[in-house]
């Protein structure tokens, strides 16, 4: 049997932080997955993603600029697209696991099973560790519906080798908007159907309704208040059932997507064995990221069930305060979480940052709230963009900005900017005493609040 100090169980961003720190400190450690090594967002997630959206911006660009110095829309391969974006992804399996061997770290990649509270089996072997972390984050939502193994998943999406001429989404959360954007703006014909009445729900609605518009403008058809009851294989197409109220809907396309959300990856684990509890939302974790039931656990990233959102960036954070307790380190860290920007990178894009109008009410705050749409603006006009827009909370008696929600082409960047107003308590005089570059997209948040 062999015996760790550490065992880390999933090898994405989180994962690999504890791995590296622990066994720099000297301590003997493993590490565990049962897929590729490196993670969801740079295997199969944000960067892949990311590199297809490039090309989707440039064609909805070229789409504004048509008669305004473009004359003719320009011509794509969805196959040497596909041929960038491994450039990106291919290696990134191979170069950690030949980082995290350089470190003398044992590798399993299999996803371990709990024992006991500090023994685990994993490749027919069974192990024992004195500190477990699980950092394996999310995976795709299983639908419970008869034709479920019908669907294809965000993975498929990414390594599509051509495009169909029509595609279902179940689901129109950010990863479902996102890819139906991609595949439309390159001629594909996209339904989209949802049980809740609008797409993006987790988004304040003065943003999204214009990115509603937008995405029909492209052709996007949405079915809402839909619950998606069987997908049926037809000779060509497949088939999407739905019940809205009291009718039946059908929808039929080449191929069809599951993209109704992300749960825990730990139904593999045999957590009850390990004595580790845990929620519908993750493992459960306290101030310092630990288990209260096994305390010899620990969790990071998207499948802790702590406060933060299942973002990269958090996941960082989290696996510092993970590894604050297992060094010892004299002060122990607890888990902080600041103001956390999220983007859905459609086109236009959308992001947020801080409080909701909603939100900031049952706070008790008394607020002060802006909030405009179609933006006649000089970096909206000078690109041809229609759906330009904000809302920002502002509290009343401090006039520190509490909020901001963003439609724009550049969302994602002007997001980062109020994220620093925020978590430095700035003023909205603050923020508009500051000179910015001009023109630029970052300029205009000086005329937000």
């Amino acid at each position: 049997m062999k015996e760790y100090d550490v065992l880390v169980i999933g090898t994405g961003t989180a994962g690999r932080t504890v791995a590296k720190a622990c066994v720099e400190a000297g301590k003997k450690v493993a590490i565990a997955d049962n897929r590729e090594f490196g993670g969801t967002c740079a295997n199969r997630g944000c960067d892949p993603k990311k590199v297809l959206v490039g090309l989707s911006e440039i064609l909805d660009r070229s789409q504004k600029m048509m008669g305004k110095g473009i004359t003719k829309m320009p011509e794509f391969s969805w196959e040497d697209l596909q041929q960038y974006k491994r450039k990106f992804v291919d290696a990134v399996s191979a170069a950690t696991e030949k980082d995290l061997k350089a470190l003398g770290i044992d590798m399993y990649h299999q996803s371990p099973q709990f024992v006991d509270e500090n023994t685990l089996s994993i490749e027919g072997k069974t192990v024992r560790a004195k500190k477990i972390v699980i950092a394996t984050g999310n995976k795709p939502l299983e639908l419970k519906i008869p034709g479920r193994d019908l669907a294809l998943l965000s993975d498929d999406f990414l390594d599509l080798p051509k495009l169909p001429e029509s595609m279902i989404f179940i689901g129109a959360g950010y990863i479902g908007m996102e890819f139906a954007h991609i595949a439309a703006r390159m001629g594909v014909k996209v339904t989209m159907i949802d049980m809740s009445p609008r797409p993006l729900t987790n988004f304040d609605e003065a943003i999204v309704n214009p990115l509603t518009q937008a995405s029909k403008d492209l052709g996007i058809e949405f079915i809402f208040n839909a619950g998606v009851s069987k997908v049926e294989k037809l000779q060509k197409y497949f088939r999407v059932s739905a019940k809205q109220g009291d009718k039946i809907i059908e929808a039929k396309a080449e191929l069809v997507f599951n993209t109704a959300g992300r749960v825990p990856s730990i139904d593999e684990l045999d957590l009850e064995k390990g004595n580790v509890s845990f929620t519908k939302k993750g493992v459960s974790v306290d101030k310092h990221l630990q288990n209260p039931s096994n305390k010899n656990v620990y969790a990071c990233g998207d499948v802790s069930d702590s406060e933060g959102l299942p973002l990269t960036p958090l996941s960082s954070q989290e696996a510092k305060v993970v590894i604050s307790q297992l060094i010892g380190k004299s002060v122990k860290e607890e888990a902080t979480y600041p103001p956390q920007p999220s983007v859905v990178f459609t086109s236009p894009q959308l992001a947020s940052v801080g409080l909701s109008e909603a939100e900031a009410k049952a706070k008790g705050y008394e607020i002060v709230v802006e909030e405009k749409k179609d933006l006649n603006w000089f970096n909206a006009k000078r690109i041809n963009e229609r759906h330009y827009g904000y809302k920002t909370i502002v509290d009343k008696k401090t006039k520190k900005i509490l909020g901001a929600h963003i439609i724009s082409p550049e969302a994602g960047e002007i997001i980062n900017l109020f994220t620093i107003a925020i978590c430095s308590g700035l003023t909205c005089e603050d923020l508009k005493a500051m000179i910015f570059a001009y023109p630029t997209w970052g300029n205009d948040i000086k005329g937000m609040v």
